[in-house]
């Protein structure tokens, strides 16, 4: 007579099998895939959300421009803040693939909303001599008002920056508003919308050359020089911008490139991923140990099946690989419903932040991989258990 077992179970067998175990014990088992499912669904997001904010500051790069290029002052060999002549931008401005130059000048100036605020409270912000066409060269456009022009850089005329114009509590503009700069009233004209490009443009306060020279007996030498360059020729201005801005010290001059500054910042803040990872590792652990947990739980159960599987002629080997299969499946519904999760969670996010949705192949397969093995490693131990029941032990429970 034939065993009611064949030698070897078939694939479809096996799942079978271990489904029925799953569908018997409902609530614990689905207990056991949530904590798979919420460390998978951390280590999806996490990778997802790092990779979909990387995206999308990539875009914003791309949309700002590339060929943007700052020249700022160096040091001197003894250590001090060296100058840069008043006819850098001039110069700068005769290389061929140059398409702009503007500059600003740090005039050393406080400022503040009315006369009866501390000196000590400057709110950090910075009052800089601008030239007429910094906000196109920079890739950002006013919020408010207007920006400086031939009739207003000669007058006590001020334009914001966006994080100067928050700190100071001023949100529109008007006809007659003020603000005190080194005991000099200026009028607000107009506040800039951020400039990505160029940050230390947003906590200033900007106004014309001409004012600064007649209001705050500022000498007229640029503190940073912004040029725009034809892309192609990007590497090759940049090889030039400190001998020309300052022929007789280029090594005083400093030279560097927003947008590359941009993609390293993007590159550190995404190294703080590990810490998160190792957050969604612990709960996938956990969640390891819960399946762990009921699957030896499930053989302590169900010795009288075991005992009447091996009677009807089930060798060990069916008995380990159906408990083996259970915990498989049991950490792989978890996995599925964390990859789930974590990329609706990465969706919502980016489209709420307006950047691309990316979830990395590394996340979801990776998650769901970690699931699988963590289940299987988990069930190991109860399936060998299950297997070496000897029949008549396990039947003597019934």
């Amino acid at each position: 007579m034939r065993n009611a077992f064949s030698h070897r179970l078939r694939p479809s067998d096996v799942a079978r099998v271990a489904s029925v175990g799953l569908r018997n014990r409902r609530m614990r088992a689905a207990l056991s895939a949530l904590g798979i499912s919420i460390g998978v669904a951390a280590m999806v997001a996490v990778l997802g959300l790092s990779a979909s904010s990387q995206a999308g500051l990539l875009a914003e790069i791309d949309r700002l421009g590339t060929n943007l290029l700052t020249v700022s002052k160096g040091t001197t060999v003894t250590g001090e803040t060296a100058e840069l002549p008043k006819q850098a931008p001039g110069m700068i401005s005769r290389i061929d693939a140059v398409t702009a130059v503007e500059s600003t000048g740090a005039t050393g100036a406080k400022v503040y909303r009315n006369p009866f605020i501390p000196a000590v409270n400057s709110n950090g912000l910075t009052v800089k001599a601008t030239s007429l066409n910094l906000p196109a060269s920079v890739s950002t456009s006013l919020e408010r008002g207007q920006f400086l022009n031939k009739a207003t850089e000669s007058r006590p005329v001020a334009v914001l920056g966006a994080t100067a114009a928050r700190r100071l509590g001023i949100d529109r503009i008007f006809t007659g508003q003020r603000i005190l700069v080194s005991g000099q009233w200026f009028y607000v004209v107009g506040i800039l919308k951020p400039a990505a490009l160029a940050p230390e443009v947003d906590d200033s306060v900007l106004i014309g050359y001409p004012a600064a020279e007649k209001y705050l007996r500022y000498n007229g030498n640029p503190s940073t020089i912004y040029v725009r360059s034809d892309t192609e020729k990007v590497n090759d201005v940049h090889a030039m911008l400190a001998a020309t801005a300052n022929p007789e010290g280029p090594s005083q001059v400093t030279v560097s490139r927003p947008s590359a500054a941009l993609v390293a910042r993007a590159a550190a803040k995404s190294a703080l991923n590990g810490l998160f990872l190792g957050l969604g590792a612990v709960a996938l652990l956990v969640g390891g140990i819960g399946v762990a947990n009921t699957m030896v739980i499930s053989v302590l159960e169900r010795r009288s099946e075991i005992g009447l599987r091996r009677a009807l002629g089930a060798t060990k080997q069916h008995v380990r690989t159906q408990f083996l299969a259970e915990a498989v499946l049991l950490s792989s519904l978890g996995g599925v419903v964390g990859v789930l999760l974590g990329a609706l969670a990465t969706a919502i996010y980016a489209t709420v932040k307006d950047w691309e949705i990316v979830v990395p192949t590394l996340a979801w397969a990776g998650g769901l991989g970690a699931a699988i093995a963590i289940g299987a490693v988990a069930g190991l131990l109860p399936a060998i258990r299950a297997a070496r029941m000897a029949p008549t032990e396990a039947l003597r429970t019934v």
